[in-house]
């Protein structure tokens, strides 16, 4: 069996901040960009991996979801534990850096993990958790 990872959905709350986040702060390159308002779709991407993406989406539109769901979406979202993305960069001194600049909420800065891992994480505008791991 043949199967990637095509695109991951990460909530906004805010589609410029979340924009500006992760194409001027990341860097990734915009894909696609629809709808208007607070009621836009926008994928990102890494630069040179064009099979992999990021749906920047606004949150609890499905219309089978209830409005206790998106009450709880919403809560969630305000705390920072409904959405969230690992990413892994060979630079993660670098990265941290880049981010910590931006304003970005930092969360942890760079540890080597227990499980032999080293990272770090951010809170991207929407309160989503963006952890980035060293790749060695």
């Amino acid at each position: 069996m043949d199967i990637t990872i095509h695109t991951s959905f990460l909530p906004h709350t805010d589609p410029e901040e979340s924009l500006a986040f992760y194409r001027d702060v990341l860097g990734f390159e915009v894909r696609n960009d629809v709808g208007t308002g607070t009621m836009r779709w926008i994928t990102v991407g890494p630069a040179g991996q064009p099979g992999t993406s990021i749906l920047l989406a606004p949150p609890a539109v499905d219309p089978g979801i209830t409005d206790d769901e998106r009450r709880t979406i919403a809560e969630m979202m305000a705390k920072g534990t409904y959405g969230w993305i690992l990413l892994a960069t060979p630079d993660l001194d670098g990265a941290f850096e880049k981010i910590q600049a931006s304003d970005a909420e930092v969360v942890q800065e760079p540890t080597e993990q227990p499980y032999g891992m080293r990272d770090c994480a951010f809170r991207d505008p929407a309160g989503n958790l963006v952890r980035i791991q060293e790749l060695r």
